[in-house]
């Protein structure tokens, strides 16, 4: 009788081999976060001294991308799935020609079901989302294929509009604006996210990311906050943030006057609001005498300025309607590049643009005609 072949000893190597296919999928736990809960499965069995690796490069995984930007990809993937089961095709592979009838869909919209004709700049974010998705399944979508460019430029040819910019807060519009504040806890906070959201050029989200110290993203602190600020005496507030390319400061002189001084402001609510460490702007609870410890929305900052540009009658040569929709938070980053007069590089500094052509569409109020190519000509 012949004695069955004995199994090899396993080496490092054979070790390692038999655990890959009883590792998690990184990229499929990140792409989770921020999706309906998953149908229970059966959880891996990881060694024990694998466990630690495995969070380390999930985390690393996970800060590829920011949570807003996870949350939107997992929406598109969501939307873009719940079409197919209706339509009777498979998500997976990317199908060009799946995907081509699906933005069409999307920009036709459906009135029976109650579906909305989706705009070109969404259509173009949820191909991103897709590709975005297709791509960590080991199965990117091309993107560049007839089926799908084509549809897309017919879509911008027939559905695009011209670009419709908010209004641009100026230096006297913030001042009157923060006068229809009161001097509560409330009023103190949102003063303060207004003056130093114009004077630094900053963008909703840049607002209410800050946090109060360095410190809270140092020393293995897990801040989910995009910078932080330091106060320096008579001088004015350094804004530190993190962006896309890196991290990038922002400085913020003091006022010509206490009243519309964004380094005075800023001093009076974290006094007041006894704020130590942690998210700089905060929910504050109905009874407006108790600071929450979690951090304002991004959405506050576009409502309180579309309130306080229509309290304080800022265009009020418009129709109440049309004023309503000028002002979001956007209008403090655009009323600073066009209020203040100086030398378009350093509002460009300020602002974070790697271009000035991108700083000039932020000047409401700059020359177009300045230079004149007419003239230059010799006509």
């Amino acid at each position: 009788m012949q004695n069955p072949p004995e199994t090899p000893p396993k080496t490092a190597d054979t070790a390692d081999d038999h655990l890959d296919g009883d590792l998690p999928d990184i990229i499929d736990l990140v792409m989770e976060m921020g999706s309906a809960p998953p149908t229970p499965r059966p959880t891996p069995r990881v060694p024990a001294r694998l466990e630690a690796l495995v969070e380390t490069a999930t985390a690393y995984a996970k800060a590829a991308s920011s949570e807003n930007t996870r949350d939107a990809y997992a929406k598109d993937w969501r939307h873009f799935s719940s079409w197919c089961r209706r339509e009777g095709f498979d998500p997976l592979p990317p199908s060009s020609q799946v995907i081509g009838l699906y933005i069409g869909a999307c920009a036709a919209g459906d009135p029976k079901r109650g579906l909305p004709s989706l705009s070109v700049a969404t259509i173009e974010r949820r191909l991103s989302g897709l590709a975005w998705n297709f791509t960590q399944r080991g199965q990117p979508m091309d993107r560049a294929d007839r089926h799908i460019s084509t549809v897309l430029a017919g879509i911008r040819r027939k559905h695009a509009k011209p670009p419709r910019q908010k209004e641009a807060v100026l230096g006297d519009d913030l001042i009157a604006m923060i006068a229809t504040l009161g001097h509560d806890l409330r009023g103190l906070r949102d003063r303060a996210i207004l003056l130093l959201g114009f004077a630094g050029g900053l963008r909703r989200s840049e607002i209410v990311g800050l946090d109060v110290a360095r410190d809270d993203h140092l020393d293995g602190n897990h801040s989910d906050g995009a910078g932080w600020i330091e106060i320096f005496p008579d001088k004015g507030v350094l804004v530190t943030l993190r962006g896309k390319t890196g991290w990038r400061e922002v400085e913020v002189g003091r006022g010509s006057s206490d009243q519309s001084c964004p380094v005075v402001a800023l001093e009076t609510w974290i006094k007041y609001g006894r704020i130590a460490r942690g998210p700089l702007f905060r929910r504050i609870f109905k009874n407006n005498k108790t600071v929450d410890v979690e951090r304002l929305s991004d959405k506050h900052v576009a409502r309180l300025v579309k309130q306080t540009a229509l309290a304080a009658g800022v265009r009020s040569d418009l129709p109440e309607g049309e004023r309503a929709l000028l002002f979001a938070g956007h209008s403090l980053r655009s009323g600073l590049a066009s209020s203040a007069e100086i030398e378009e590089r350093y509002v460009q500094k300020q602002l974070g643009h790697a271009s000035a052509e991108m700083t000039r569409k932020y000047q409401r109020r700059r020359d177009r005609f300045r230079t004149n190519l007419t003239k230059a000509s010799g006509l």
